[in-house]
């Protein structure tokens, strides 16, 4: 019997046309907010721990038994520049400088003997290997945030932002500004979701450095690949791009995609048509939409590594709308057993 409600469910929603929406949010990374100096943090603690495994596999190598003082002198360092940087008073630039070289010197010193000491340390397997790979690897970032926190405090540079890392776990994080107040910068990647008429999510996309206006053309290939029969598609002035509304309207019929910036007459005319209103006020469903998703887990990925995160967003649209189609069929059921009652009272 479920099935068989399922199945018809799924038969009414090939056979209707579409009425889709699509808008974007962001799905935050597992990462805390990134500044140089705690980045550089990051990969010199990193960098001892990679030391420490080789310690515990090999006893007898020497030279590291002040393993936690650098840890807890460097971490002390770093913590005296975050508490400086966010302070005031007088002469706050020259105290900043100050406690900026102390760790400066202080992580030099780290890499120079790291330099030194890890030709020494035994390879005896492939695990050995990987994890001189690891050190090395960490050691090369060291080196990056020494540079970039060095150009922007001590020599006044303006880091471009090409250049900036938002993790060095989670590398794929981006830093994202939707021009929101509150948050007003976000650290993760865009999705992109289209819904219809009945809430359910159709399409999605992971945005990597690409902007809404960027997919438009993609999205709507996808969609129109899956299901031929699109009435409308509306999305919001971001996705607004004129040679996407050209090719959006060969394909369908009508297309509501407000324009960004000053409108002509003919333009005015259309955006204040009763049709154009009507699907344009309709577009707010999908906020919803977002909403229910980020409050179901899709604010942010507690996951690490860029595959897991596209999987655990994968899994949260998959649930949201199983979700959806399990509250329609529990609807069904209620609706039915309240007719069967009153006829039996009848």
């Amino acid at each position: 019997m479920h099935l068989l409600v399922l199945l018809v469910l799924c038969q009414a929603h090939v056979c209707t046309k579409y009425a889709v929406k699509t808008d974007s949010f962001v799905v935050e990374s597992n990462v805390h907010f990134p500044t140089d100096y705690n980045l550089l943090w990051d990969c010199v603690r990193k960098s001892l721990d990679t030391v420490k495994v080789f310690l515990k596999k090999y006893p007898f190598i020497k030279g590291w038994r002040k393993m936690e003082h650098w840890r807890g002198e460097l971490k002390s360092l770093m913590r005296e520049v975050g508490r400086v940087s966010s302070g005031g008073g007088k002469n706050k630039q020259e105290k900043l400088q100050q406690a900026v070289l102390s760790y400066l010197t202080k992580s030099r010193l780290l890499m120079t003997k790291l330099d030194l000491e890890k030709d020494h340390f035994p390879l005896m397997d492939e695990t050995d290997l990987a994890v001189l790979c690891v050190l090395e690897g960490y050691m090369e970032l060291t080196v990056k945030h020494i540079d970039l926190l060095e150009r922007r405090i001590i020599k006044g540079e303006t880091i471009p932002h090409a250049e900036k890392m938002m993790s060095i776990f989670e590398t794929y994080t981006e830093w994202v500004a939707k021009g929101k107040f509150n948050p007003s910068v976000e650290f993760g990647k865009k999705l992109s979701i289209t819904t219809d008429q009945f809430d359910l999510i159709v399409h999605y996309v992971v945005m990597s450095d690409r902007q809404d206006r960027d997919v438009v053309i993609e999205i709507a290939d996808a969609v129109l690949n899956k299901y031929k029969r699109i009435a409308s598609m509306s999305f919001d002035k971001g996705h607004w791009r004129a040679e996407n509304k050209a090719l959006l309207e060969l394909e369908i019929p009508t297309v509501i995609l407000p324009k960004l910036g000053k409108r002509n007459a003919k333009e005015n005319e259309l955006e204040n048509s009763a049709k154009f209103k009507s699907l344009k006020n309709r577009h707010s469903a999908i906020e919803s939409n977002i909403n229910e998703l980020e409050h179901r887990g899709l604010d942010r990925c507690p996951d690490r590594g860029y595959h897991h995160y596209k999987t655990y967003i994968a899994l949260g649209v998959c649930a949201y709308n199983l979700k959806k189609i399990g509250k329609k069929i529990l609807s069904n059921r209620l609706e039915e057993a309240l007719s069967q009652k009153v006829r039996k009272a009848a």
